[in-house]
């Protein structure tokens, strides 16, 4: 029996949209199954520079540029006195590279995406939950039930997860494992912010560290329309909060820091929200008819910012292996997706490490004036550049980590 398209995609987010994108423009039939209807609520709202370049490759990023999101060229870390502004245009990649982006709220721009995908002419069902799944490559069956209820099976060559939190596949196939890293909880809501501090910034996202925990984090996103993402991210069962509702533990962090008087007007216009456990990992990127696309395979943490720029970068490789794939060349789903990505996320979780360990907020507030090639090197991991060979950094994490905080940390 032929199959119903070349191409089933699990998930209409951005790397399922910009997947799906790829495969149609290359001539694929490509086929979205969406358990949502959009738009709908997700964090993830600070994109990086090096996103830029995949949605341009895409065919997508005029639809985000004329959306009037808001401009965002840096970040800006606090730490109690500490301060340190970074510009992500200061960066070690070839003038051609983004230097900018935008702070998006995600349900107004993943329905952007999707609806420039749909435009183009794929077939993107929401509101469709893929029940079940039977893979094997040129073979491949999603169960799924729709809008109304009603069952359904969807035949497809090749199978793309890209579901994100949902990790359809990975919970269906027993590949779901928890992240390396300790269990850490997220507080989180969205604010009309009403800041007035003519030294704020409004083009960079503000992280603030607790000034005597370093373990504990915030957020602050600035949006175009006067309001922002704003989250807190601490130790889950932490017993210094023992007894105290999620509302209380917020309102005492962000009191515990400048956001406090920073946010002093604000007024949340959203329900708090929390997500404890966020940190996964699965055992495989691929396997026999599908592959696994951003938070599908795995996440690590959301202090840099790299969820979405990992999303778009595995959508990208992966449509190039199943474009090859499509022309009847040959694809090496380790060699072509699987050791290429890695390098990147390898990247990324090294520098969270090195954020929870404290060697990287050492070499974020202590960076030497007179080397401007090292500080270049550090910002372009900042602004998503974490698959570059050429940056040392990239090529040699570990050990250019302990170097540059040697290099940065105060002397005793």
């Amino acid at each position: 029996m032929r199959p119903d398209c070349d191409i089933a995609i699990i998930g209409a987010g951005p790397a399922g949209s910009v997947i799906a994108k790829f495969l149609h423009d290359a001539g694929m039939a490509v086929t979205v199954l969406e358990a949502e209807t959009f738009p709908r609520f997700v964090i993830g709202e600070s994109l990086l520079p090096n996103c830029m370049n995949v949605l341009e490759r895409a065919g997508l990023l005029d639809a985000v540029t004329d959306a009037g999101f808001q401009f965002k060229n840096g970040a800006v870390f606090e730490c109690g006195p500490q301060y340190m502004s970074i510009d992500f245009r200061q960066n070690f990649e070839p003038s051609a590279c983004w230097g900018t982006t935008f702070q998006v709220k995600r349900a107004r721009f993943d329905q952007i995406l999707a609806a420039e995908t749909a435009r183009a002419g794929v077939d993107i069902r929401f509101g469709h939950r893929v029940t079940s799944a039977q893979l094997a490559d040129g073979d491949c069956r999603l169960g799924f039930t729709d809008e109304n209820g009603n069952p359904g099976e969807l035949r497809a060559g090749f199978v793309v997860d890209a579901s994100g939190y949902g990790r359809v596949l990975p919970r269906m196939l027993g590949l779901a494992r928890p992240g390396k890293s300790i269990e850490r909880r997220a507080l989180f809501t969205h604010m009309r912010d009403h800041i007035t501090d003519p030294g704020y910034d409004r083009e960079k996202i503000l992280i603030t560290m607790h000034p005597t925990r370093h373990e504990i984090w915030y957020w602050l996103i600035p949006f175009s329309d006067g309001t922002s993402s704003v989250g807190a991210i601490y130790p889950d069962n932490d017993p210094a909060f023992v007894g105290m509702s999620d509302q209380e533990i917020f309102n005492q962090l962000i009191n515990d820091t400048r956001l406090g008087s920073l946010l002093a007007k604000a007024e949340p216009i959203r329900d708090l929200n929390s997500i404890a456990g966020y940190s996964a990992q699965s055992e495989n990127l691929f396997g026999d008819g599908y592959v696994l696309l951003g938070n599908s395979a795995g996440f690590l943490d959301p202090v840099f910012s790299s969820g979405v720029t990992i999303a778009l970068h595995s959508a990208e490789l992966a449509a190039k292996a199943l474009i090859a794939r499509h022309n009847r060349k040959s694809v090496d789903w380790n060699l072509d997706f699987a050791d290429p990505l890695s390098k990147g996320v390898d990247t990324f979780r090294a520098y969270v490490d090195a954020w929870y360990d404290g060697r990287l907020q050492t070499i974020i507030f202590n960076q030497p004036d007179d080397d401007s090639q090292l500080k270049r090197m550090v910002v372009s991991i900042l602004a998503g550049y974490a698959w570059n060979m050429e940056n040392p950094l990239v090529a040699k994490t570990e050990r250019y980590l302990e170097m540059l905080h040697d290099l940065c940390a105060p002397s005793s």
